[in-house]
């Protein structure tokens, strides 16, 4: 993807330096065990005090002690903890493929003579607090429509090369397109309906109405990716392959497989491999909501 001259989000939240269990863990159990032992000594309480005296006098001079040992190229949370030039660089990308999602559904939205409110984008590590509760790593990146907020953490992408077999960035940028096409369903009412329909229907029958939502987010992700090829000239040859790939690799059927379990299409909820490939397709190719109605 030509994604590096793209214009950056101003909806993204970094939180992966706020409250990380292995800094504030680590960090104050490594203190708690040092400390005592320098205070027993008067070389040790010599040393703390040239210490702190130091590193306030740094401070009070403008320099930043951590900054200044921190590896090339890396980045200071809030925590003090570093980024890597590589992490940097992924949440640069995400702010942009935001941004660009903004143009795309600002776009759509005014043909349809309304109002495209943006989405928030969190970047959190290991697990996060959301308007729909409690959420790790593990369950990958999600839309909350409770705060209208998308979150990622951006070890997902590792494990879409590693573990998926789906690499790329456009691969990368297929899922923010899909969560903020849940995004669009919010505002557009659909999740709403779909919520409310799902009621007192069988487990089975509830699943068919999601898989519906979810191949209808893929499409939605597939008009972002018109927009950012008719319009903008972002992508590059093989960003459509990685796509589908993603696509594919995702279906429920086959994360079933792979799980070693056999595939069993009533507890799909968000469509088989063929079905999201084909969804993101028909987005991709014809580039307006009315092509995106999976509940007909």
């Amino acid at each position: 993807m030509r994604w590096k001259q793209g214009r950056r989000s101003d909806n993204v939240e970094d939180i992966r330096g706020s409250g990380s269990p292995s800094m504030a863990t680590g960090g104050m159990s490594a203190i708690g065990r040092i400390l005592p032992l320098l205070l027993r000594t008067k070389t040790g309480r010599t040393l703390l005090l040239v210490a702190v005296v130091v590193y306030f006098g740094a401070k009070f001079m403008g320099y930043d002690l951590l900054q200044l040992v921190a590896p090339p190229g890396a980045t200071s949370l809030s925590n003090g903890q570093q980024l890597s030039s590589k992490d940097q660089e992924l949440a640069d990308f995400v702010s942009v493929v935001l941004a660009d999602t903004e143009s795309t559904w600002h776009l759509e939205f005014k043909k349809l003579g309304l109002t495209y409110q943006e989405p928030k984008l969190v970047l959190f590590r290991n697990a996060v607090s959301s308007a729909c509760g409690y959420a790790q790593s593990a369950m990958g990146p999600f839309y909350c429509p409770g705060d209208h907020k998308l979150y990622i953490d951006l070890a997902f992408y590792e494990d879409m090369k590693s573990k998926l077999g789906a690499p790329g960035d456009f691969a990368q940028a297929y899922v923010i397109a899909h969560e903020v096409g849940h995004h669009v369903q919010t505002l557009l009412g659909t999740s709403a309906k779909v919520t409310q329909a799902q009621q007192g229907m069988s487990k089975a029958q509830a699943n068919q109405l999601s898989v519906k939502l979810e191949l209808q987010a893929d499409c939605y992700a597939g008009i972002w990716g018109y927009y950012a090829n008719t319009e903008r000239q972002m992508l590059e040859e093989g960003d459509i392959e990685e796509a589908l790939n993603a696509a594919s690799a995702i279906g429920d059927d086959n994360l079933q497989q792979q799980a070693g379990g056999a595939v069993r299409p009533e507890s799909f909820t968000h469509g088989s491999s063929k079905q999201r490939v084909a969804w993101f397709k028909r987005g991709f190719e014809q580039g307006k909501v009315e092509a995106c109605n999976t509940f007909k």
